[in-house]
């Protein structure tokens, strides 16, 4: 991420102060009340709307709502990642629904301007909270029952530490913009081979391993011949790779394709297409397999980056690649040390 400045004082950020003090010296557990009081206040505080963006279909039953930022700023709100959308006979299903209450919100505006139909489950792909938080506006509209469903390892991070660690980044991130949002961790536990069917539309879950998290799972569209990736892969863009693994990644592409086939993949960030996964995996190659040769050469990390940035796998996309100069760096580290690991 690029680093951004700090939030300016605000009534907000006033609030926020008090309630963490409290907090620090132990009021909250002493005097419940004050506790209680506290929470109220979170409540009460919300960010601004976020602007309507139209959907966009993308094949018979799936919409999306695009976001053209890959990073959270205080200007576009934290709408960094994209919104996807079933829209069954029996009602509304969201493929990750945003990452804030207020991007929420105008998720559903946006759906009630195709259908009137309910919102009848949420899947999250993984545990970054750009693609979860959203869950707040769904069982507000929709009641605290509503099927929210993710891998074991997701809800257990969200309800860990990654809840409050993402709530907290959005605000900063965000100037507080997403501020008001509550975290609602997934309330079921899907597993790979697992079958939805939705009226007319059935939703088969893929996972096969650690890739971007060690929790991703992918979502086929079985009639539509589309599949959501999440975060696996992403056009333009380089994933995420803290939590991941480059030849999981690759091996998670290889099962992906052979059990689906030819696909739309619609990821959640940047555009679907049936290039997707070629795009990504060219790209990681390049990144991985120079790193690995720099392993088995005995060259350093700085040496590995060198041969990497000379790689037309990655060269060729440096310049339409988001974020590419200021992560490309990090990205080669984790390879590096993941190709350690591989070579011994």
């Amino acid at each position: 991420m690029n680093s951004l400045p700090s939030p300016q004082p605000s009534r907000r950020r006033f609030i926020g102060v008090g309630i963490g003090f409290a907090a620090g010296i132990g009021l909250s557990t002493a005097y419940p009340q004050i506790a209680a009081f506290a929470g109220e206040l979170q409540d009460f505080i919300k960010g601004p709307p976020v602007p309507d963006i139209a959907p966009r279909q993308l094949s018979e039953h799936v919409w999306m709502i695009y976001s053209k930022d890959g990073f959270p700023t205080p200007e576009n709100q934290g709408m960094m990642s994209n919104i996807t959308f079933v829209i069954s006979r029996e009602g509304v299903i969201f493929l990750d629904p945003g990452g804030s209450l207020q991007i929420g919100e105008m998720a559903l505006r946006q759906v009630r301007t195709l259908t009137d139909k309910p919102v009848i489950a949420v899947f999250n792909s993984h545990y970054h909270g750009d693609h979860w938080l959203a869950n707040h506006a769904c069982v507000d509209a929709f009641g605290d029952t509503l099927p929210i469903y993710a891998h074991a390892v997701t809800k257990r991070q969200i309800e860990g530490v990654e809840g409050n660690l993402w709530r907290s980044l959005m605000e900063r991130w965000t100037n507080q913009a997403t501020a008001g949002t509550r975290i609602v961790p997934p309330n079921r536990v899907v597993a790979h081979g697992d079958s939805f069917k939705f009226g007319d539309v059935t939703l088969s879950v893929h996972h096969y391993g650690t890739a971007h998290t060690p929790g991703d799972i992918c979502i086929q569209v079985v009639e539509d011949g589309l599949t959501f990736v999440g975060d696996i892969a992403m056009d333009r863009r380089i994933a995420n790779m803290d939590d991941g693994s480059y030849v999981g990644t690759f091996q998670y592409y290889d099962k992906l394709e052979s059990a689906t086939g030819p696909q739309i993949w619609v990821p959640g960030h940047g555009l679907p297409s049936r290039q997707v996964l070629d795009w990504n995996r060219s790209l990681f190659e390049g990144i991985y397999q120079n790193c690995l040769e720099a392993v088995k050469d005995g060259q350093t990390m700085e040496q590995a980056r060198a041969r990497v940035l000379k790689d037309e796998r990655v060269s060729s996309r440096a310049a339409d690649t988001l974020g590419f100069e200021s992560n490309i760096g990090k990205y080669v580290s984790i390879a590096y040390l993941e190709a350690e690991k591989e070579a011994f």
